[in-house]
């Protein structure tokens, strides 16, 4: 994609985006979102993109007309668990391992 903002009504823009700024100061989902992007492309970039997933989480509930439900903090750091624990384990049956994971017990 451009990376462009297409047109539309710049007062719904102005307040997405300060929303955006907003959930980037709280411990949610969106705010873990923001600090996520803020790193690689900036603050600016960052909240377009939050604001637009804010528009998005409005547009399904008003079709769906389901609550909304918080992804939570931990959302992005679980999923690159999940990914980087995938990724390894075909890396290992690449080379010719077999692998099986179980948990590790607390100590």
């Amino acid at each position: 994609m451009s990376g462009r903002a297409r047109k539309g009504n710049r007062w719904v823009k102005t307040t997405l985006v300060q929303a955006a700024h907003a959930a980037g100061k709280t411990q949610t989902y969106l705010g873990a979102q923001y600090r996520r992007l803020s790193v690689r492309r900036g603050g600016k970039r960052a909240a377009v993109a939050v604001a637009h997933s804010i528009l998005v989480i409005y547009y399904q509930l008003l079709t769906t007309g389901q609550a909304y439900q918080e992804k939570g903090v931990e959302y992005f750091t679980q999923l690159d668990q999940e990914h980087h624990q995938r990724r390894l384990v075909k890396q290992l049956e690449r080379l010719g391992f077999q692998v099986s994971l179980t948990p590790q017990s607390a100590t």
